[in-house]
């Protein structure tokens, strides 16, 4: 079995992967000030309650944007797994070439799902991932990783309207009802969830018609299922699209 962590900026989301298939998938908070021994701790527990053995993981990978906790993760799992894990960069064999004038610059989450992506999707695909940030990644065909854009996340956008605007509060964000909303909660609804459709729409239709192709769209990330209804553009929801891109690579890399 193999452990597939994606470190994120609000949330470290953890894999169990078997046989290419996601077993056990679970979501903790970002906390750059955990040691290795606190997430050690964290990954005994989640894998005890769900009856996972520890000493049937044969590898580890992770990606990671938040520099301060990889090394806590890599320590954890060479101590508590006893696997020294691929950690995904540029300059690992991805299996795609990178297009970005600097390689470097592209977070190792959206190498994952770029490759993720070409496992669900026989062309060219554009990737929505719905996190800390919104970012649009574009893959072609011919294993080409061609850029993409970068927007602030929805959760990111609406807690700091809520923290700015003095009469306005927090609320659910559950799809709305209505365009026209008749109260504060409505209003909001409607603002945040149809205005992030209305970004994923255009953002695709300008990659579409700059790119001169017809690609499909995968959705991933936590808010996916709640937007991609929402939308025109969006194909494929994957939840898993990351971890699915780490296992790929974990195999290629490790054989």
């Amino acid at each position: 079995m193999l452990l597939a962590i994606d470190v994120g900026n609000t949330n470290v989301v953890i894999g169990v992967v078997d046989a290419g298939a996601i077993r056990r998938r679970w979501r903790i908070t970002s906390d750059a000030a955990r040691t290795a021994d606190e997430h050690g701790m964290v990954l005994r527990q989640l894998c005890r309650q769900s009856g996972i053995d520890l000493s049937a993981i044969s590898g580890a990978i992770v990606c990671s944007v938040v520099p301060a906790l990889t090394a806590s993760f890599v320590a954890m799992l060479e101590d508590v797994g006893g696997v020294e894990p691929v950690v995904v960069g540029p300059d690992l064999d991805l299996g795609i070439a990178i297009d970005y004038r600097d390689p470097r610059e592209v977070g190792p989450d959206r190498l994952a799902n770029a490759v993720g992506a070409l496992s669900v999707v026989d062309g060219d695909a554009i990737v929505v991932d719905f996190g800390t940030a919104t970012t649009f990644d574009v893959v072609s065909a011919d294993r080409r990783y061609l850029g993409g854009a970068i927007a602030p996340g929805l959760l990111t956008s609406a807690e700091t309207l809520f923290r700015k605007a003095a009469l306005l509060h927090g609320v659910a964000l559950d799809p709305p009802e209505v365009a026209i909303g008749r109260s504060t909660e409505e209003s909001l609804r409607s603002g945040i969830l149809i205005g992030a459709a209305g970004q994923v729409n255009e953002i695709v239709r300008r990659i579409a018609e700059e790119w001169g192709a017809e690609p499909t769209v995968v959705a991933t990330g936590g808010l996916a299922e709640r937007i991609a209804p929402l939308t025109e553009a969006i194909d494929i929801v994957e939840p898993d699209l990351t971890l699915r891109g780490l296992a790929l690579i974990h195999e290629r890399v490790k054989g």
